[in-house]
């Protein structure tokens, strides 16, 4: 993704990805985490859903004023443990798509000049509005993965060997093998 076009792509297919993966997890594993203190993937949904009024933010920021500085954001150091757990799903997808969507149309109407403008981001050593939409999308990616891992079963190892009887199980309308 080296253009604001490539960026804008694929920050249009994040929600959807993220919805058809959720779409495949064992409703018995949504909740489940890994172990403690990794999160389930109805928490990584829901952690989405979170960031993007963030993603605008910081998109408000960086057109409004010179290398603003956009303080970062720590999910497990600035929100209460068990939040994302008790947030409604559905909802959250649907808020998450909504605000994506927003989100996308504004970018779109962006004069080209608009992608290269600066922030000073308190992780980062370089930050522009390309870099955080790069971000934002690749975001997204790092998340539909952890889902995808239950939809897998990755973490659950001793559930394996009582799958393979059941492997011809379907997941997203192909074959789970």
């Amino acid at each position: 993704m080296r253009t604001p076009a490539d960026v804008l792509a694929q920050l249009a297919r994040g929600p959807g990805v993220v919805r058809a993966l959720v779409a495949d997890v064992p409703p018995s594993d949504l909740r489940r985490r890994p172990r403690e203190g990794k999160w389930s993937a109805h928490e990584h949904a829901c952690h989405l859903a979170l960031m993007e009024p963030r993603w605008a933010e910081r998109t408000d920021s960086i057109l409004r004023e010179d290398r603003p500085t956009i303080v970062s954001y720590e999910p497990d150091a600035d929100e209460a443990p068990y939040r994302l757990l008790t947030m409604d799903l559905a909802a959250a997808l649907d808020a998450y798509e909504s605000a994506r969507r927003a989100l996308v149309a504004r970018l779109e109407a962006l004069p080209a000049a608009a992608w290269s403008r600066e922030a000073v981001h308190t992780a980062h050593v370089r930050y522009s509005l390309f870099l955080m939409c790069r971000h934002a999308a690749l975001h997204d990616m790092l998340h539909a993965y952890r889902v995808e891992e239950s939809v897998l079963g990755t973490h659950w190892p001793d559930e394996r060997a009582t799958s393979a009887a059941g492997s011809d199980r379907s997941v997203g309308g192909a074959p789970h093998r």
